[in-house]
């Protein structure tokens, strides 16, 4: 279906080593830490979990658990497939701030008598029922509804609104060309002029909006997925570094080297010591 709520109690339990190694996995968390107080590791950026708080990760996210007996609460966890049943649920995936926050991870605390409660218990009713024909989509409709609660929510709890306007509509232009090509493009002009803007027009966009340059932007991605794929693959130096475009090893080592203050090896010897 690619859609399942499982305990976070129980998840602990059962595979306690692999939630505190990095780790990844190419679908969407909800995670609902209810009883804990604890740092949830959020692509090599520590979050802090308070009670009763929710945290939504994008797919692709590498995190790792905190290692505590602790820990308590429920995640629901879906794929594309399972919610995107058409062109508006994919636009909504992409462009919710609970997804798509420009500046930190997303995460809300649950009030006493919120609506996030009540819907989430229907949905965990409904998972529950016998399996039909009318469960993925009264599942779907109930999990888009509880999403649209906690963007509300959200926007209530220390969100930092970005203004609309023509400055923000291209950041958002180019952080989805980025998302697509970093792997094979580090040039701004190209990113521009796929834009139909000039590199200047860009710079004071990011500039404005996010406080960094479209180079710091593409250097920022490339440099998050080598951390990624150091720490959740076996994948060799040379190989990460070549399906990064780069097509020497040492141009990636000096490349990671030059932003990280460490090599590849010596990041990756950090993350399991």
């Amino acid at each position: 279906m690619g859609f399942e709520i499982v305990s976070l109690k129980e998840l602990y339990i059962k595979a306690k080593g692999s939630l505190t190694t990095p780790h990844r996995a190419n679908f969407y968390h909800i995670l609902w830490f209810q009883h804990c107080n604890l740092t949830h590791l959020v692509d090599f950026n520590p979050v802090s979990v308070k009670h009763n708080s929710v945290l939504f990760l994008n797919k692709d996210t590498v995190q790792i658990f905190d290692n505590t007996e602790a820990i308590d609460g429920k995640a629901i966890l879906f794929t594309d497939d399972f919610f995107c049943q058409s062109a508006d649920d994919l636009k909504f995936l992409r462009s919710t701030v609970l997804f798509n926050d420009l500046f930190s991870v997303s995460h809300i605390e649950i009030t006493s008598g919120s609506s996030l409660t009540e819907i989430f218990a229907l949905i965990e009713r409904e998972w529950q029922q016998t399996k039909d024909n009318y469960q993925a989509e009264i599942l779907q409709n109930y999990l888009h509804n509880f999403l649209l609660l906690a963007e509300r929510e959200r926007r209530k709890q220390n969100f930092i609104e970005i203004k609309k306007g023509a400055d923000l509509d291209y950041v958002l232009l180019f952080k989805d060309l980025l998302e697509n090509q970093f792997k094979t493009n580090r040039q701004v002009s190209q990113y521009a002029s796929q834009i139909s803007i000039t590199e200047k027009r860009l710079n004071q966009a990011t500039s404005k909006v996010l406080g960094k340059s479209p180079k710091e932007m593409i250097d920022e991605r490339v440099l998050l997925e080598a951390k990624r794929l150091l720490t959740h693959t076996t994948e060799s130096i040379k190989e990460i570094g070549f399906s990064l475009g780069f097509d020497e090893p040492t141009n990636f080592i000096k490349y990671f080297r030059k932003h990280q203050k460490v090599t590849p090896v010596e990041f990756r010897e950090r993350i399991f010591a």
